[in-house]
């Protein structure tokens, strides 16, 4: 993540011929409350963005409470700035211009502040542990708020988030910001692929599972991990290579043993050599959800480019409980050829509040 003084700068990154393919999974239709709990622009009973369509930019900003800020003052100043803002996005997005970018705002607290305020974390709201091969920047990790905005056009996330650190004032000092994008699907259309090729949201999780694997209530928690990838040299392998790590064809998305896009694979099919399939050490095997249970993650992912040396995947990943991605993650660094052309660099976790209604702003259920 870049530090929060750093100029936001825009980048068109075309990228031809690799092919990286993490299982990026994604709702493919909104899982949406009912019609009474669904309001116009901002409103309702959750926050729009995590099973909303991915639109085509991401802007993820981190703000830190102001230090002096402790217990009753600190949650009362809180709560003042978290009004100011579900006014304000109330009104930016009911506008014709967000409309028409598809813009929503989605906000999460951090694990350290409802200890700095004398709340009562939720129970699923904790710190992620060390993982293997993790190379992180603490300027560009954690947050007290975190604040994700998304849009078809850079210039409505930019807009926005220039209004939030204004009326934020002197509360809430910005930390780290992150752009990411969706690169041009070189077929005009479906599902899209990531920097290195690879189709990024194949074998979606269902409304139904996501109601059950990624909601809680009105709430969920979202991981963010900005992911340095070694482009070129993944590029240097064999097609064939590059799909035996992943697990899925670059061709189609579909996986090894056969079937569509949406598809899962067999992970018991066998070779008539006896192999499987699916390799073992395949990213597709590492990540798969019969290893949790039958658990699925809500993967919202983008692509981000920070320089000529610094290119990669911003993985945005939505559930119930961070300790399922913590167990993936771990699996991945000892069982995931992938993880050889993976560095996370950047790492935030957040608990995404229930939605603002009429005469309850974004925070009410926490801060009272």
């Amino acid at each position: 993540m870049n530090a929060a003084s750093d100029t936001p700068t825009r980048r068109r990154v075309l990228i031809a011929g690799a092919g990286f393919g993490l299982t990026v999974t994604a709702c493919t239709r909104d899982a949406e409350p009912p019609e009474d709990a669904r309001g116009p622009g901002f409103h309702g009973l959750r926050q729009a963005g995590v099973t909303t369509p991915r639109q085509a930019t991401v802007l993820l900003l981190a703000y830190d409470l102001d230090p002096a800020l402790r217990d009753t003052a600190g949650a009362r100043a809180l709560k003042a700035v978290l009004g100011t803002w579900t006014n304000a996005l109330a009104q930016t997005l009911a506008s014709d211009s967000s409309r028409a970018a598809r813009l929503t705002a989605t906000l999460g607290i951090g694990p350290a502040l409802p200890a700095r305020l004398g709340l009562r974390a939720p129970t699923a709201l904790r710190d992620l542990p060390p993982f293997t091969g993790d190379r992180l920047d603490p300027s560009g990790c954690g947050g007290d708020l975190l604040v994700q905005l998304c849009a078809d056009t850079a210039e409505a996330t930019e807009t926005t988030a220039e209004t939030l650190t204004r009326l934020a004032d002197e509360t809430l000092r910005p930390r780290w910001r992150q752009a990411g994008f969706l690169p041009p699907s070189p077929d005009g259309g479906g599902t899209p692929r990531n920097l290195l090729g690879f189709k990024d949201g194949s074998a979606a999780p269902t409304p139904e599972e996501c109601e059950r694997w990624v909601w809680s209530g009105n709430a969920t928690c979202l991981v963010v991990r900005r992911v340095h990838l070694r482009v070129e040299d993944f590029a240097r392998l064999a097609e064939h290579r590059q799909e035996e790590i992943v697990g899925r064809r670059r061709s189609t998305g579909g996986p090894l043993d056969g079937g569509a896009e949406d598809a899962g694979a067999d992970l018991a099919a066998r070779t008539p050599q006896g192999g499987y399939v699916t390799p073992e050490r395949s990213h597709v095997r590492a990540v798969s959800p019969r290893l949790d249970a039958g658990a699925r993650m809500l993967r919202r992912n983008y692509s981000y480019a920070d320089g000529p040396t610094d290119q990669g995947l911003l993985f945005l990943a939505f559930m119930r409980d961070p300790a399922l991605f913590a167990r993936v993650q771990r699996r991945m660094a000892a069982h995931d050829d992938l993880s050889g052309f993976t560095e996370a660099r950047g790492s935030a976790v957040a608990y995404i509040l229930p939605g603002a209604r009429a005469g309850r702003p974004l925070g009410a259920e926490l801060l009272g």
